[in-house]
């Protein structure tokens, strides 16, 4: 790999030199190395660009690392990967993506990831996505989805922190019987970036639950939309919450909906849309940072 993409995994996969455990990374649209394990096989799939990852029935405490890096300028790279859990498994998936280009040319990456888990299995998914270098058209688009079968549940750590010009994120998921979509998403932009983040979610199942979590910073003249619709077709609960800082000249749209179609479907939303409160500039600067040192903190905080 070059270093450009050494730097990117360090940061999106917490890459030190090796993986520990199954993996397949992507550089510039074709597979720079791959290892599968006894629980897990990675292959490629047949009739597109992208693989297939297999975790076997009752696999635990097992980490697959499937990172993806562009840092050929002007290269449009564009991947499909299909995930098969099998039964009472537990993996993490880190599937992190960073983007590196220092030329006129638009360099982008998408992605398509698709979710099949089965009864009682848990999936913690992990995506980072990073710009670097001096270029202004730096894109990563994803498209998520989740089939959760019964008792099945997600936990999703979503992160697009720096770097990153336009991005469209659209994930949804369709839960079963007991099954649990847990998502907590933390959003920067800045300068000129333009960011859309969308979520779907199909409450199917009785006593299903999803609970989505977006916190967002918008600076510069950055501006962002948020939607959510969560549908509940039977007896479960959903929550979506978008919390969102403006900072400069950046601007937010939310738009969360909610559509019940049960009277046992309990729905909820939640959205907030401020700026950085003065007091908290003051308090800090007390301590002795300057004004833009105390935004900074209150941003980090805010982003955990």
């Amino acid at each position: 790999m070059n270093s450009f993409t050494e730097q990117l995994l360090g940061i999106v996969s917490s890459f030190k030199g090796t993986f520990h455990g199954a993996y397949n990374l992507r550089e510039n649209g074709t597979c720079a190395g791959r290892k599968s394990s006894a629980n897990v096989v990675i292959s490629d799939l047949e009739d597109k660009s992208g693989i297939s990852i297999r975790v076997k029935p009752g696999t635990k405490n097992e980490t697959v690392y499937i990172p993806a890096c562009v840092t050929e300028s002007g290269l449009r790279d564009s991947v499909t990967n299909l995930f098969y859990i099998g039964e009472n498994a537990d993996v993490t998936i880190i599937a992190g993506c960073g983007v590196h280009a220092d030329g006129h040319e638009t360099t982008a990456h998408s992605g398509t990831h698709r979710f099949f888990i089965e009864k009682n299995a848990h999936v913690e998914y992990i995506e980072k996505h990073v710009g670097t270098g001096d270029a202004d058209s730096k894109e990563i688009n994803t498209k998520t989805e989740f089939s959760l079968a019964e008792n099945a549940s997600v936990t999703m750590e979503s992160e697009q922190i720096r770097g990153v010009n336009r991005a469209n994120r659209v994930t949804s998921a369709t839960l079963a019987d007991h099954a649990v979509y847990l998502v907590h998403e933390r959003l920067l932009t800045d300068g000129s970036d333009s960011l859309d983040t969308a979520f779907e979610v199909i409450l199917n199942g009785e006593d299903s639950k999803a609970d989505i979590v977006s916190r967002s910073v918008a600076r510069g003249h950055s501006s962002q939309r948020y939607s959510s619709r969560i549908v509940g077709n039977s007896r479960c609960t959903g929550h979506s919450e978008c919390d969102a800082i403006l900072a400069e000249n950046g601007s937010v749209d939310a738009t969360p909906c909610l559509s019940a179609k049960n009277t046992d479907a309990a729905l909820i939303h939640e959205a907030a849309i401020g700026k950085i409160a003065g007091e908290q500039i003051t308090k800090l600067c007390t301590f002795g940072l300057t004004g833009k040192e105390a935004e900074e903190k209150i941003i980090e905080g805010f982003l955990k």
